[in-house]
């Protein structure tokens, strides 16, 4: 087994915000270029940076990253690192967009056990093993949802709660936000993979948030499939009330 020299959670911080980094430099290299090609380009180059990075520091370890090939050896290993090179890419093809996020996650027998989102246009990388508890909410229940396409559930959990909406890009910046206290709930149904959520979860776990299933139930990674449909992050203190009205 290869001597590991960095603790896993500095190294999914130090990862997530460098590939942050180069994210910038990718979005400025094709600031004239067309949407899909700076999509592209940011895909690539932040998976492969990550890839290379974490063969050299974690040999021994899998991955699974959204623009990997799965490698079913994963479901054998002890420690599979959970990336999501570019979450958000429309909004990364924006430009001038800041909601868009790198996701670095580690989990080991069953469980998260490290991560880190870098939200690189805002110089912000939250990351394990300590994260602030967000402020006291000011008022009504703050309910992020995405700019585009709103979920139905999220505005029943609005109506449920006397909420507000909060329109918001990526899932990694949504969750971001519970976290550093400018939105409140997170409910998502329909569409999601582990790589979405594996990150935002551990910090938001860190920070002293509620994390499950819209049922309640525990989120489980390294599955045989990726698909993890359905999300709730939320203050605890509003956690029996949203999952009043998701479960």
């Amino acid at each position: 087994m290869a001597l590991q020299l960095t603790d896993d959670h500095e190294l999914a911080a130090r990862l997530a915000t460098e590939a942050g980094r180069l994210l910038l430099t990718v979005r400025d290299e094709f600031a004239d270029a067309e949407p899909s090609e700076r999509k592209a380009a940011g895909d690539k180059r932040s998976h492969d940076f990550l890839m290379a990075a974490l063969a050299d520091e974690r040999p021994d370890d899998a991955v699974l990253s959204e623009e990997g090939v799965d490698n079913p050896v994963r479901l054998r290993s002890e420690r599979v690192w959970i990336v999501d090179p570019l979450d958000g890419t429309r909004e990364f093809s924006e430009l001038g967009r800041d909601d868009w996020a790198v996701h670095v996650a580690l989990w080991e027998a069953g469980e998260l056990v490290a991560g880190a989102v870098a939200l690189p246009a805002q110089g912000v990388t939250l990351a394990t093993p300590e994260v602030d508890s967000p402020p006291a909410a000011p008022g009504k229940p703050r309910i992020v949802v995405s700019r585009t396409r709103p979920p139905a559930i999220a505005l029943t959990v609005r109506d449920a709660l006397d909420g507000v909406l909060v329109e918001m890009g990526s899932a990694g910046a949504k969750v971001a936000s519970l976290v550093q206290g400018l939105s409140d709930v997170y409910v998502h149904a329909g569409g999601q993979f582990e790589w979405d959520s594996a990150a935002p979860v551990a910090v938001a776990r860190a920070a002293g948030l509620h994390t499950s299933r819209i049922d309640g139930s525990d989120l489980a990674y390294n599955r045989s499939d990726p698909k993890l449909p359905d999300l709730v992050v939320c203050r605890p203190e509003l956690a029996e009330a949203v999952l009043a009205v998701t479960r």
